[in-house]
């Protein structure tokens, strides 16, 4: 859209076939994804507006990306556990820190057009409360990997998450654009290596 290669009504359309795609999908799981399926949808539809409405789209994204870990589960196991509300915490606290970071890019031109960020809002404390929400992630992380018994693999894992974390910040320090798009880019490492750990910790 920004590009004009696609406009504001094919956009639209496109949202609609696909929510209908998924709703159709969604209704051959248990009744309890069904219900959940709603939520889902309608994180899915605000977020779009919401940088023009609040500073804090990145939160509606975070819950929105990790709406799908309940929706999983539930058709999984037909069920919902503490673990898995903590399991959706942790990747809402995470997708606030990254896409923060990717919001650092913009900042300069968000402001000059009226466009609202978590980036925005924490103005010069944005380095520590992204570095606080990684803090909660991993310790979060650590608590779950307590209580699922996980192996030394996993902590492994995250400890490589913690250091990748750190060289984030470093990169973020100076609040430039190309670095602070590089530390948005590089949650891709954190994301394999968390992964990585979970799966040599179950091997």
């Amino acid at each position: 859209m920004p590009a004009g290669l696609v406009s504001a009504k094919e956009a639209l359309l496109l949202f609609v076939l696909l929510a209908v795609s998924s709703f159709l999908l969604v209704l051959t799981m248990n009744t309890l994804t069904i219900q959940l399926s709603f939520i889902g949808i309608l994180l899915a539809f605000v977020y779009p507006f919401m940088k023009r409405f609040t500073h804090l789209p990145q939160l509606v994204l975070g819950l929105a990306f990790s709406w799908s870990i309940p929706m999983a589960w539930a058709a999984q196991a037909n069920t919902l556990t503490p673990q898995v509300w903590v399991l959706f915490l942790i990747n809402a606290l995470w997708t606030i820190a990254y896409d923060t970071q990717y919001a650092m890019v913009d900042r300069d031109d968000d402001v000059k057009i009226g466009i609202k960020s978590t980036a925005i809002l924490f103005g010069r404390w944005d380095k520590r409360i992204i570095g606080l929400l990684q803090l909660a992630t991993l310790s979060l992380l650590v608590a779950l990997g307590q209580g699922l018994a996980l192996g030394t693999s996993y902590y492994w894992g995250l400890l490589i998450a913690a250091g990748l974390f750190a060289y984030q910040q470093h990169l973020i320090r100076y609040r430039e654009r190309m670095p602070c798009f590089q530390a948005f880019l590089n949650n891709n490492y954190v994301g394999m290596a968390i992964t990585a750990g979970i799966l040599l910790s179950v091997w």
